[in-house]
């Protein structure tokens, strides 16, 4: 429970959705131990570079490092001292990422609060260097954080040093309120064009930002929320990235909205201004209630403008597809386009309960300069192993997207250990990331039913299994 002056993702034989945490933006899962069910394993990263080399390098060594959430239950001295939830780092170095660990969660020294069981601190993350002192910083989402004795929810800042993660602050809340679960999604990047990193996050009905410049006593800029006043609006996902191509960060959010006696899912665009964030248009995702769909932006035909990429895994009977909404100076417009499994040009089959679009992740995993999108398919039967997992990635190039330029892989890549399983939800989440400073994006593929993450190289190709790592959980105590 966190107190402060200012008060501040089912299947049924398969991964329960909604949820196992996601691969997010402070940086791709590290190892991430399971308890009742997989929550999303991978950080997302930021739209706008901080002061820090890289928007996650906690130790400020000039390395990537990777963060995931980490569900556990705590022993110390043969008590149980906390639970509800923790953050796995895996520091990188020069030639990836090392043996070298973090362990942070609310009974570590100076983060604020204390772990409580039905806690979900770390369900959502995100990273930059929010101090600008040339560690990036850690921010941690924990949507059921108890107020009092009413859920409410939290965002907690966990500082970078040359030591790692030292310390925190709690980003206060506007207007506590019950079930609002703030703090269930979060983004950073530079949305007023300050040059200062922001902290995008969700809260009740509302997107709210937070404005930098952020310090370690709880300083921050202005504070706005916004909402579709005229609707009847939900959202719980967001992806950040630089849509119009004028230097600011744009924002995605993806959620539900009323419509008469019906609700339809949608993603909302909202452009960065030197005012703060402008609401723009949507794009109707599927005329049915979804929750939680993954997006991400990427530049994929390299024209100067990012484009949206919004996964859909319940549609045609969750067989999956992916709707990419592209991106033009004064915001995405109306021209679009979905794919799927059954479009030409894609290897594979698409199947009821594939689930592609489950995850999708951007990045230069070839090094050409275009922007590639990754899609998770965690449901795709490999052999005769149902939900073993795949992921599909779709190299950008001339023209954007295409079928004719995507490759889909599982376990069964040469120079990936392991062999396959059913229900492994491989691809569950993603993230591309340069992880070893080669000019091109890693992909780190979560396996929820492992604990595990397979770090995949970026090659000219696109990824590669050869020189393929796993990184795994340690398990579920608190280790000594």
């Amino acid at each position: 429970m966190i107190q402060t002056s200012l008060l501040p993702n089912s299947r049924a034989s398969r991964v329960s959705r909604r949820r196992l945490p996601r691969l997010r933006a402070a940086s791709v899962a590290a190892g991430v131990v399971l308890a009742a069910c997989p929550a999303p394993l991978l950080l997302a990263a930021p739209a706008s570079a901080a002061a820090a080399k890289h928007y996650d390098d906690f130790n400020g060594d000039g390395y990537p490092d990777l963060a995931t959430p980490y569900e556990l239950t705590g022993m110390r001295d043969g008590t149980v001292s906390f639970g509800g939830g923790a953050v796995l780092v895996t520091f990188g170095g020069p030639k990836g990422l090392t043996t070298k660990t973090q362990l942070v969660h609310q009974d570590s020294p100076g983060v604020p609060g204390a772990g409580e069981e039905n806690d979900r601190f770390g369900s959502a993350l995100a990273s930059a260097d929010l101090d600008r002192d040339g560690y990036a910083d850690l921010v941690v989402g924990n949507p059921t954080e108890e107020y009092g004795k009413t859920p409410v929810g939290s965002i907690t800042v966990v500082w970078g040093s040359a030591k790692g993660l030292k310390g925190g602050t709690a980003l206060p809340i506007r207007v506590p309120a019950a079930f609002s679960r703030f703090g269930r999604d979060i983004a950073t990047g530079d949305f007023n064009g300050d040059g200062r990193p922001d902290i995008a996050t969700l809260d009740g009905d509302d997107v709210v930002l937070y404005r930098g410049g952020f310090t370690k006593s709880g300083g921050h800029g202005k504070v706005s929320a916004y909402d579709r006043p005229e609707q009847s609006w939900y959202a719980d996902s967001l992806a950040a990235g630089k849509v119009t191509g004028d230097g600011k960060t744009d924002l995605v959010a993806v959620g539900v909205r009323g419509v008469g006696s019906t609700f339809r899912t949608e993603a909302w665009f909202l452009k960065g201004t030197a005012a703060g964030l402008a609401s723009g248009p949507a794009k109707v995702i599927d005329n049915n209630q979804h929750e939680r769909l993954d997006a991400a932006i990427g530049d994929f035909d390299r024209n100067g403008y990012g484009d949206i990429a919004v996964g859909n895994p319940y549609a045609s009977g969750s067989r999956g597809a992916v709707t990419l909404w592209y991106g033009a100076a004064a915001g995405p417009g109306s021209r679009s386009l979905s794919f799927s499994q059954s479009t030409a040009g894609i290897a594979g089959a698409s199947e009821a309960g594939d689930e592609f679009g489950t995850s999708l992740t951007a990045g230069d995993a070839d090094g050409d300069g275009y922007a590639d999108l990754a899609v998770g398919v965690p449901g795709e039967t490999v052999g005769k192993k149902r939900s073993s997992g795949a992921a599909y990635l779709f190299r950008g190039g001339s023209g954007g997207l295409k079928g004719s330029r995507s490759a889909v892989f599982d376990k069964t890549l040469p120079g990936v250990a392991g062999g396959t399983a059913a229900h492994d939800y491989f691809g569950y989440d993603l993230r591309l990331r340069d992880l070893d400073r080669n000019g091109r994006a890693d992909l780190a593929v979560s396996v929820p039913s492992e604990s595990t993450v397979r770090i995949l190289p970026g090659a000219k190709g696109g990824v590669t299994g050869a020189g393929s790592a796993v990184v795994r959980g340690t398990g579920a105590d608190l280790p000594e």
